[in-house]
């Protein structure tokens, strides 16, 4: 054994513990460069809903702020029509055709253990997480109920939520709101509308309403849990708790409220305000607005409160278009609805803020995809994976490049199949993917795509027709 004086001793200790708070503060430097990350999304909110958007039925100041206080996108697209594909695409950063996840999972499917996003798939908060982030998803999941498609087995260090497509916004029985229930059949018989001072049922939609919460508890981590708070208020509670306790730290945090897809359940605070609007059915909906638009100001205002404003980038979308018929919810002036491939299915409402890094009340008119997220926060931290189909898009929101992100974008669901080149639309909604019947949009003069121009623009068709099986060849059959 070798002798070591003792002031000898103290000095190599002295060096031991400056070198490791040396090492401590290097990290702490490095981590304190990472910027903070929160994407807040919506659930089946229409295109032409929001006040940034161009409505003032409805007031959503706070949603409407983060486009004041950063850059509203105009063309900015999600992977596909309805809830569970698209957040595949958004959390993989790929067109999820690629890895077969094509469809939308609803009911007892969820719980299907061949069903989910594959493991194999490297999500946002997967990545994120190996790179020193603190990550969270609070709210709707959908992308698996079954025990091997769990959010903290894909790269969530907390989850707060459930797993299926819906869930009612308060507890049986339904105290403090007015719910509008579909039935195929009114008490009694007959069609048309049932109403009661808490309760309505509806036959317009010719079906019932589905079984959301069957097996689809709200959970903490994987263990159920007996909230009593309307959910758009308990997600924001949870979110401004998730960044209080990791404030001090780089954090990635997905909201993912479950407003305003159904059930139709209408605070009674909220709809007090709405009684200029006549219908009920459009009164209850927009008072889900209004309750969502109030849950992410209490969020925007904790990003506040906690001084964290300039460390981090707020990204707030749809997850699709709104369903119309079902919810009154507006796509104009876009055509079409949640379920098409039509613009009003895929394109929906999103803006983007970071003070002191993106310009403020800044109108992006080029097209922008959800899988864009991934690359543009994973540039933020190291090098984008090359497995992406999306870009990061700063350069372009801060004017630093001036090509488009996207020339041409692919989207595909069993038969219904679309593609965008430049302004050009090619899509097939009514025929199949062996017989297409193809449809031909201009969008720059024709957004709401109203006249086919396929037999006007022959040379046109067989350009987009011919990238379209290019495309195609690169898409995985679906895995359900």
């Amino acid at each position: 054994m070798t002798f070591v004086p003792a002031r000898i001793h103290s000095m190599l200790m002295l060096s031991f513990v400056l070198g490791m708070l040396a090492d401590m503060e290097l990290v702490m430097a490095q981590g304190s460069k990472q910027p903070n990350l929160l994407v807040i999304l919506a659930d089946d909110l229409g295109y032409g809903e929001l006040g940034m958007q161009g409505n003032h039925q409805i007031p959503t100041p706070h949603i409407d702020s983060i486009a004041t206080q950063g850059v509203r996108l105009t063309q900015a697209y999600v992977t596909a029509p309805n809830c569970s594909p698209s957040r595949a695409g958004l959390l993989t950063g790929r067109i999820p055709t690629r890895f077969g996840y094509e469809f939308n999972p609803v009911g007892a499917r969820n719980e299907d253990p061949s069903i989910g996003l594959p493991s194999q798939e490297i999500t946002l908060a997967e990545w994120l997480h190996d790179r020193g982030y603190t990550t969270g998803l609070i709210g709707k999941w959908h992308l698996g109920g079954a025990a091997a498609y769990h959010p903290m087995r894909h790269g969530y260090d907390e989850f707060f939520g459930f797993t299926h497509e819906g869930h009612s916004f308060v507890p049986f029985p339904w105290k403090g709101v007015t719910t509008m229930l579909r039935r195929k059949v009114l008490p009694g018989g007959g069609q048309g509308r049932w109403i009661s001072p808490q309760l309505i049922y509806t036959t317009h939609m010719g079906h019932d309403e589905p079984d959301y919460d069957a097996n689809n508890p709200i959970v903490r981590g994987g263990q159920p849990v007996d909230e009593r708070a309307h959910l758009s208020d308990a997600f924001a509670r949870e979110a401004v708790d998730f960044m209080t306790r990791h404030a001090d730290k780089p954090f990635y945090l997905q909201l993912s409220f479950n407003a305003v897809h159904s059930p139709l359940q209408g605070a009674q605070e909220h709809l007090s305000a709405l009684n200029h609007i006549q219908d009920v059915h459009r009164r209850i909906f927009a008072s889900m607005v209004t309750h969502l638009d109030q849950a992410v100001g209490r969020v925007l205002q904790a990003v506040k409160d906690l001084e964290l404003t300039h460390n981090t980038l707020v990204v707030f979308l749809s997850d699709n278009g709104g369903p119309t018929r079902e919810l009154t919810s507006s796509n104009l002036p876009l055509r079409g609805k949640k379920g098409q491939l039509y613009e009003g299915g895929i394109r929906v409402p999103m803006s983007m803020m970071w003070p002191g890094v993106l310009p403020s009340a800044k109108v992006y008119d080029g097209m922008v995809v959800s899988v864009d997220l991934f690359a543009t926060m994973a540039a933020r931290v190291g090098k984008i994976p090359e497995s992406l189909d999306g870009v990061d898009l700063l350069p372009y929101l801060t004017g630093n490049s001036h090509d488009p992100p996207h020339r041409n974008f692919f989207w595909r669901q069993g038969r219904k199949t679309a593609l965008r080149l430049d302004h050009w639309k090619l899509i097939n909604m009514k025929g199949s993917l062996a017989n297409p019947r193809w449809e031909l949009y201009d969008l720059k003069s024709d957004p709401a795509e109203l006249e086919d121009l396929s037999t006007m623009h022959p040379d046109q068709l067989k350009t987009m027709t011919e990238l379209w099986q290019q495309w195609q060849l690169e898409m995985k059959s679906p895995i359900f």
